[in-house]
């Protein structure tokens, strides 16, 4: 694909310049220091609360979800899929992304999937929706029984935009997501994915039918243009066809801190999900 969803000529840039453009880690110097206070909050919550952790949903080895049950099982649910470029991280390394909305009172839900080259980009999106009717069909049995919400960063957000379609998610907030596949296959990201056109087609949401569902679409304003493009275009195809939802920029938030705004109770990501069931 030459052209990206805003104009961009991708024939015009060289492949030092493609893989740049979606290079989060080169972006953020100190998106280590990010990852691994994450890290740790995220084992200190896995800790306390060991009951519910590594559920199997299906028999792939990250086939794995782990569940953190509100007090009350009627609560909604935030299903966070996790980000990786669709063959990196881990459900274990976020878990304290939900602190904010678990203070208010909800239930969350983390689910795994099998990372690229063990899987293609069908493979991933299926796994997905497997999760979430592995959690209509069982969730009740784990004390979770509200309104399942999903939502995803990075690769997740682009899961997460996806997953919006499943019949018992009732809203969607994708975070700083890829929503068209096309140059990403242009990039050293495709080594593992090998993005077939088909792929490109079915799995873009930038080239999906809307779904009419509440989406909050957010990404932080120092977050790479790619992924900022991306964003502004969903939202814009969304608000075209009248879907309910907010584009939510996140002022100088980048790639791996905008995340810290849904670990807090009052912070902007996480009064936008509260909002979202408003």
């Amino acid at each position: 694909m030459a052209m990206d969803a805003t104009g961009t000529d991708w024939r015009q840039l060289t492949r030092a310049e493609r893989d740049a453009a979606y290079d989060n880690g080169a972006a953020v110097p100190d998106h280590q220091d990010i990852r691994e206070r994450r890290q740790a909050s995220s084992a200190a919550l896995r800790a306390a609360h060991p009951g519910s952790l590594d559920i199997p949903y299906g028999a792939g080895a990250r086939n794995r979800i782990d569940l953190f049950p509100a007090s009350e099982s009627s609560a909604p649910c935030l299903v966070f899929i996790h980000g990786g470029y669709w063959q990196g991280g881990g459900r274990n390394l976020v878990s304290s992304v939900t602190n904010g909305v678990r203070a208010h009172g909800w239930s969350a839900a983390f689910p795994g999937y099998t990372l690229a080259p063990d899987a293609d980009m069908r493979g991933i999106v299926g796994e997905v929706m497997a999760i979430l009717d592995w959690l209509r069909e069982h969730a009740a049995a784990h004390g979770i029984g509200g309104r399942l919400l999903v939502a995803g960063h990075s690769a997740g957000g682009h899961l997460a935009a996806l997953a919006a379609a499943h019949p018992a998610v009732v809203a969607a907030m994708p975070v700083s997501g890829v929503f068209e596949l096309g140059p990403v296959r242009d990039t050293y990201l495709d080594e593992k994915l090998r993005l077939s056109d088909a792929d490109m087609a079915e799995f873009s949401p930038l080239r999906r039918a809307v779904v009419a569902k509440p989406m909050a679409i957010a990404y932080g304003t120092a977050e790479l243009a790619a992924l900022v493009d991306d964003s502004r275009a969903l939202h814009a195809r969304r608000a075209a066809a009248h879907a309910p939802g907010p584009l939510l920029p996140v002022a100088r938030a980048n790639h791996f801190d905008i995340l810290d705004t849904l670990e807090q109770p009052d912070g902007l990501l996480t009064r936008a999900l509260l909002d979202l069931l408003r």
